[in-house]
């Protein structure tokens, strides 16, 4: 939502600057017929003219920007198959390693991140451990889990699964009353 209310403020605010640069360079070249020779010298009018070019340039390029498509803000995977395109959503393949890491027995509070490289796909996966097992253990099946997961379901080859664990979870303790 707030990307559309800024390319609308976007559009509306070079829509009046661009109005209002014509409306200045037909006074100045005198296209309208307006006395402005109450005002002394031609320096304000080279000021003027110069000021208006600039803003109407400037309101070609924003309004240019307000109409264009946006690709960055849904990045995908494109695959070509025998049968057509398929498009896969980056927040698709972190949920497919949000699940597979969460799986695995152990881990907590997990989030993911997905990179694309020419290689494959670097998934990282941050994740607090309850410090029951082992951590190296534990991330090698965090990386195994997810790194198959994501394969089989996409069929996008995963170059590499890096996974940083933050910190242990804290359990609450529980004080036994004793009498």
């Amino acid at each position: 939502m707030p990307k559309i209310l800024d390319r609308l403020l976007l559009f509306i605010y070079s829509l009046s600057i661009g109005i209002l640069s014509v409306i200045a360079i037909l006074l100045v070249t005198n296209a309208v017929p307006v006395d402005l020779k109450q005002y002394d010298g031609n320096a304000w009018i080279i000021a003027a003219v110069s000021v208006a070019a600039v803003l109407f340039l400037l309101s070609i390029r924003f309004f240019y920007i307000s109409i264009k498509r946006d690709r960055g803000s849904l990045p995908s995977i494109d695959q070509r198959t025998e049968y057509g395109d398929i498009q896969i959503s980056v927040e698709t393949i972190e949920n497919l390693s949000y699940k597979a890491a969460s799986r695995v027995r152990g881990i907590r509070d997990v989030k993911t991140r997905i990179r694309i490289t020419d290689s494959g796909l670097e998934i990282m996966v941050r994740a607090l451990v309850d410090g029951e097992t082992s951590i190296p253990e534990l991330t090698e099946e965090v990386q195994k889990q997810v790194h198959d997961h994501v394969e089989e379901i996409t069929g996008i080859p995963v170059s590499y699964v890096s996974v940083y664990i933050a910190n242990l979870v804290q359990s609450p303790v529980i004080k036994s009353r004793v009498e």
